[in-house]
Formats: structure tokens, sequence, C-alpha cells
């Protein structure tokens, strides 16, 4: 790599750096949000909150990142041209398509690594992030369990403990179960102790009482007892359930069409998806050329490239759009899959000519246009 290439290089890519660690803060901050009542009301451990809210940055990282990449190569080349680097550039015969190498093997390295985030790293980070959050809601409820206050699970379920023992067992334990229709199930116990079972965690009661009413027949039992087992979240709850998409490789996904267990919707939305995971990463470079490309080739003005600019935006949001809108197309007719291709690949060839091919200094020579390169 020539010394020019590197210089760009290194200022995008630390422009880069900066922009995507600034949307990545915001996004995290936003995405912790959910489990910010997990620590404070319920007693979620801070190693696990840090550790479940990063297992969701690969996933906001391949989205931010054609972004971030675009906004950081729009910024360098723009101050090139405003300190008239670039015209140096040029007027010492160096050509659009070698000012923008620069930018491409930033938009190349990022291609390559979103490639390796989206097919491995993000069905990873999925897989160990749900496998986390069935930990949380079932082996450690008791943590969710605080002295003194009455806890509402998500089955009907209302938990009251008044104190947590030294050696792990509970004190005065207070369970009201309405997660069966016209039945309410009391339960109240001097002592108990939490006990995970393969289907589930349960509370062991001792010395206490169990009341049930049917509020249909209004029949009435009521049960003294020195030991008693009960569950209190239904034993559904404890069976994972199947991969995700975001949790399959691209291999399976694109081979979706074989699993019988999908519906025809479902395996159209897998298909697509596989096909995503090729494409999305190349708008990595797509957007860098992008970003270069109007600046390099079009018209300069010393009063500012606040139109080319504007267009190039305009262009990007065009093409981001146009990703979302096919993707819902495609999950409804595989036939729009070609589209979805197109869509990346028709700017990245139409970037890559204008940077190749079309020479401003040619097209004023060779057609008398006086100003086509230089406005004043």
């Amino acid at each position: 790599m020539k010394i020019l290439n590197r210089y760009i290089f290194k200022q995008v890519f630390i422009g880069f750096l900066l922009v995507c660690f600034s949307l990545l803060t915001m996004l995290w901050l936003t995405q912790s949000l959910r489990f910010v009542e997990m620590v404070t009301r319920q007693g979620l451990p801070v190693y696990l909150f840090a550790e479940m809210t990063s297992l969701l940055m690969p996933r906001v990282f391949n989205v931010l990142s054609p972004i971030a990449v675009f906004v950081s190569v729009l910024f360098v080349y723009n101050r090139l041209i405003t300190d008239r680097e670039l015209v140096a550039m040029q007027s010492a015969g160096i050509s659009p398509w070698q000012d923008a190498k620069g930018a491409m093997c930033l938009g190349m390295l990022l291609a390559v690594f979103n490639i390796y985030v989206m097919n491995w790293g993000i069905p990873q980070a999925e897989a160990h992030f749900r496998d986390l959050e069935w930990q949380v809601k079932n082996h450690l409820t008791h943590l969710m369990f605080r002295e003194g206050e009455f806890t509402d699970l998500k089955n009907g379920v209302t938990v009251f403990i008044d104190k947590h023992e030294d050696d792990g067992s509970i004190s005065g334990i207070f369970v009201s179960d309405e997660s069966k229709p016209n039945i309410k199930v009391t339960l109240t116990a001097e002592k108990g102790r939490m006990i995970k079972t393969d289907a589930g965690p349960r509370i062991l009661f001792i010395n206490g009482v169990r009341q049930e009413i049917n509020t249909e027949t209004f029949k009435f039992n009521t049960l003294a007892f020195s030991r008693y087992s009960a569950e209190f979240n239904n034993t559904a709850s404890y069976q994972k359930k199947d991969a995700t998409v975001r949790e399959k490789n691209v291999f399976e996904l694109l081979d979706s069409a074989s699993d019988t267990s999908l519906d025809k919707q479902e395996m159209r939305k897998n298909i697509v998806e596989g096909h995503r995971r090729i494409i999305e990463p190349w708008y990595n470079l797509v957007f860098a050329l992008l970003a270069c490309v109007g600046l390099l080739v079009g018209l300069f003005n010393r009063r500012g490239q606040f139109r080319i600019i504007t267009i190039e935006v305009l262009c990007m949001i065009a093409i981001s759009g146009g990703d979302l809108a096919l993707t819902n197309l495609a999950g409804r007719s595989l036939y729009m899959l070609p589209l979805l291709y197109a869509n990346c690949l028709v700017p990245l060839g139409i970037c890559i000519y204008l940077l190749c091919f079309y020479n401003p200094f040619y097209f004023n020579r060779h057609y008398g246009k006086r100003t086509a390169h230089y406005e004043n």
C-alpha cells in the first residue's frame, strides 16, 4: 500500500472507530434499559447484566457498520477537499480510483469481518444469550425474590419471602397461585428452601398450610403439612424453544426447504435471511465507495460540497430503504431474491465504473466543458 493510501486509510479508520463506538454506546444504553429493572428490583447479578447486554452488540454492530463507514469516509474526503489535499493529488496525476483505495480497503476489511460476524458471531451470541435468559428465568429465579417484597410472576403466581437465611433457606413464605382458571391456591409456611429439578425450580415448604378454593363451586379445601413441595412456574416454561433464525448458520438457512417442521412462511423467511447474510456485509464496501465517488468525480465548488453530500446521503438512504423493502417482498415471494442482490451489486458496479473510467479532465478536454469539474 502506498504512503498516500495508508494516510487516507488511517484517517478513515480512526473516523470509523469514533463514529461506530459512539453509535454503539448510545444503542447499548437503549438496549440495556429493559434489563435495568431486573438488576434494581429483581436482584439480577451485575455480571449477568453486563454479559447479556454485551451479547446484543454483534447484532447492533452489523447494522451500524455500513452507516459508520459511510459517515467516516464522507467526513474524511470532504476534509481532504476543504484542505485542498485532494486537489493537489489530482493535479499530480493521481486518478480517482487511486484516491479511493483507502476507503475501498476499509470497506473490504469490514465486509470480510461482517461475514464472520453475521455467520458465526451473531448465531453464537444469540444462542448464548438465550441460554442465559433461560437460566435467569428458571435456575436463577430465587435471585429475583427480595426480602419483604411481593414478586409477581408472569403466570399469575405471587410470592412473598420474609427473610433469606444464612444457610440458604428462606423463612416466612407466602404464595398466591391463580395460574389455573377458577381455582385459587394459597400457600403459607414457616420455612422453605429452593430446589432445582429437571422440571424446573421448586419450593420445599416446611410447616405450613395449603388452601384451595374453586370460584365456581365455592368448594374450599385446606391442608396442614409438615413438608410440601410445589413448583411456582409452568412446566412448559422450562422447555427451551427451538433455535431461532438468528441462531442458525447460513447453510441451515439456505437449506430450509428440506426442513419439514417449518411452514411456507417460515421457510421463506429463513431462506431470505440466509441470502441476506451473503449480501449484507458487502454494503460496507458499497457505502464506502458511494461516500467518496461523488467527492472524487463530482463537481468541485469552492463554497463547499453541500449539494454533492446531500445527493450521496439520499442515495445511501435509498439503497438502505430498498434493502428493507426488498427483504419484505422476498419474504412473500422468493422470486424477488435477484432484486435483493441487484440492490447491492448495481450501486457497487456504478461506483467502480465512475472511479475507474470517468475522468473529468478528459471529459473537459474532449467536449470543451470549461468548468465541468471546478465551479466558482
